[in-house]
């Protein structure tokens, strides 16, 4: 009777205890449920934070086009953001610029000698500065200096409830802060792309001259012959997208800064991260839509 009693205690104990595989299964199940939801928020916030920017950038050229036509636009502010956009981007584009010229000159021309077309190595080098160089060194400055600068102002004025303000006297923050800026970085993209490929090629001339054998002559005629304006115009172009990119996805992460002074790194380090992937992606499609509908100035 003792161990019957025993037994029929121990098996009681035994169904109260849940058996080592039910534990690891439900384990699994929570875990996966974490994920689950982990992924499906990380996916929903990403096309809520993808639709805003649509959104903020076509108000933006909206805003843009009529205030400039009526005569609203705030062309001070403009202009003092274009300046402290240049002050923050031009030194970092001249330093980014020059070993960017002296590793495509040192490839090119290590490449050449070896085919033994060092006659061709200002063409190659040249329209690899011009096509490619400048226009993503203009869209990483941007993204990095200027737009973190636009990102960080932005969201300090969230947190002070300057944007709160502005609302409440009816002033829209988008035509004063947000236009201006977007302004400012289309304009000066453009400045920034063309300092880059200046520096780019003067920088691939003289490493090309003093190291990889090349005559002054044979560099600028093949250069000469192989670019041409297109080439500018496309890295121009391209330039201006990237900054209007760059420009809208800084605005966007500043306004939409939360309280609390961690806050605003967060917003300024997701708006770079954004704005300069954001410029990779555009610039692999704006590559071939160039390669398309201008076969001849592709390099190959």
């Amino acid at each position: 009777m003792t161990m019957r009693n025993d037994v029929d205690q121990t098996g009681t104990t035994g169904d109260a205890i849940p058996a080592p595989r039910e534990a690891e299964w439900k384990w699994l199940d929570t875990a996966s449920g974490r994920v689950r939801g982990y992924v499906t928020r990380t996916v929903v916030d990403s096309m809520a934070t993808f639709g805003r920017s649509i959104q903020l950038a076509v108000g933006s050229v909206i805003y843009a086009v009529t205030d400039i036509i009526s005569g609203r636009f705030s062309w001070r502010e403009c202009i003092k953001q274009s300046w402290f956009i240049v002050t923050v981007t031009a030194t970092p584009t001249v330093l980014v610029a020059i070993p960017f010229g002296v590793i495509v000159a040192a490839q090119v021309g290590s490449l050449t000698q070896q085919v033994g077309a060092t006659s061709i190595s200002g063409a190659a080098g040249g329209l690899g500065v011009i096509q490619q160089g400048a226009p993503m060194v203009s869209a990483l400055l941007l993204g990095g200096a200027a737009g973190a600068a636009v990102a960080a102002d932005l969201g300090a004025r969230v947190i002070r409830e300057e944007i709160d303000a502005l609302r409440t006297m009816g002033i829209d923050p988008i035509r004063r802060l947000v236009v201006p800026r977007v302004v400012a970085m289309v304009f000066v993209a453009p400045l920034i792309c063309f300092l880059a490929v200046v520096m780019g090629i003067t920088t691939g001339y003289f490493i090309s001259i003093l190291f990889m054998d090349v005559t002054p002559g044979s560099y600028l005629s093949s250069f000469a012959s192989f670019s041409s304006l297109t080439d500018v115009a496309i890295a121009v172009v391209k330039a201006i997208i990237f900054g209007f990119t760059v420009a809208v996805v800084a605005c966007q992460r500043g306004l939409s800064t939360k309280h609390g002074a961690k806050a605003v790194a967060d917003s300024v380090n997701a708006a770079v991260v954004i704005g300069v992937v954001a410029a990779f992606g555009l610039n692999l499609a704006l590559t071939q839509l160039t390669t398309l509908f201008f076969p001849s100035r592709a390099i190959v």
